[in-house]
């Protein structure tokens, strides 16, 4: 099995119809900068606790650790080598934190007036205004929650575990690098015009072992587990995190994980099982019996509704999040891309 198969190129005459994905254009208005709140105390206007979260697998999952191993280390005798996920001391699979996060905060950009933040795009291809935020004193809505340069964030993002120590393989079909110059309206008077996001399908295209790339993969209904711990939010960073992890009724929304995002894999259903809101801190600090009384069923999910309604209040931009539910919404019956995209 070989991992170099030559590409071809896309036929450069494909409609915008087809590609698997699309640019949520940016907010008309330009990034809402503010002086942040750090991690020196807690403060009593803010909140703070810890989010308990359930990741449901929808199409197949694959974060790549960048390692080929023997199919034979992994329990595959049948396939020479494999592409692997990073897997914890008890062989279940696992998502970095990182990798968490950097889905997370994208998506949490899109709908607030933020920058424009590790985007590829080159320097002069950034709208005025949008460049990424360098002052840590005057910081946009999305690094202010998840962080700057020099500017630590107020959540915690852990590694998701994998409830089964199982996995399947998947096969992969190679995948084209990204061609913006073949996208009509990627580009806006030279600039930027939105931030790219892929479309949930209701399958992941997998070629087979004669023609795929094999790799080792979570596949649907596998859950992981994690948690995120935050401190010094406001109502409202609260209510958009949660709005972002899905648990707006009327804009729901999955989240896209790991590679073959092009083919529809990575989409992953995310459930709130309980919340610990950090109310008393003085008593939590003078008592180690002290602890918060976990929200599950109708407290939690008024505690989540409240959240929600303060962020489309003060946070949320409604157009940006209509368009994004365009592409994020789910469940879907959207079909992948078949052949070339």
């Amino acid at each position: 099995m070989s991992y170099n198969k030559p590409r071809p190129r896309p036929q450069q005459s494909q409609s915008i119809a087809q590609k698997p994905y699309h640019l949520i254009p940016l907010p008309k208005d330009k990034p809402q900068l503010q002086h942040p709140k750090g991690q020196d105390q807690y403060y009593r206007d803010r909140v703070h606790g810890r989010l308990h979260l359930k990741l449901t697998v929808q199409t197949g999952l694959h974060v790549s650790t960048g390692v080929i191993a023997l199919g034979t280390d992994v329990g595959q005798k049948s396939i020479p080598l494999i592409k692997t996920m990073i897997q914890g001391s008890e062989g279940q699979l696992i998502i970095p934190g990182s990798s968490l996060k950097g889905v997370v905060r994208s998506t949490y950009e899109a709908i607030t007036r933020s920058c424009l933040c590790k985007t590829k795009a080159k320097p002069n291809q950034i709208p005025p205004g949008y460049q990424e935020c360098r002052d840590k004193t005057q910081l946009c809505p999305a690094c202010r929650v998840f962080g700057a340069l020099n500017w630590q964030g107020l959540i915690q993002f852990s590694d998701a575990e994998c409830e089964s120590t199982e996995f399947r393989p998947g096969f992969m079909p190679s995948l084209y690098r990204p061609r913006p110059h073949e996208y009509p309206g990627y580009f806006n008077q030279g600039k930027v015009a939105g931030r790219k996001f892929y479309y949930h399908t209701i399958r992941a295209i997998d070629k087979g072992e004669q023609q795929g790339i094999s790799v080792q993969q979570a596949v649907k209904s596998f859950g992981f587990t994690t948690s995120l711990p935050y401190r010094n939010l406001t109502q409202a960073e609260l209510g958009t995190l949660l709005i972002v992890l899905g648990q707006d009724t009327q804009q729901a929304i999955a989240l896209k994980v790991g590679g073959g995002k092009p083919i529809g894999m990575g989409t992953m259903t995310v459930e709130v099982t309980s919340v610990e809101p950090v109310e008393n801190i003085r008593d939590r600090y003078l008592s180690y019996l002290t602890q918060s009384q976990p929200l599950t069923g109708k407290p939690l999910q008024q505690f989540i509704q409240q959240a929600i309604q303060a962020a489309h209040r003060e946070l949320v931009q409604s157009q940006p999040l209509q368009e994004l539910v365009k592409v994020l919404g789910y469940p879907t019956d959207r079909e992948p891309p078949e052949g070339m995209y």
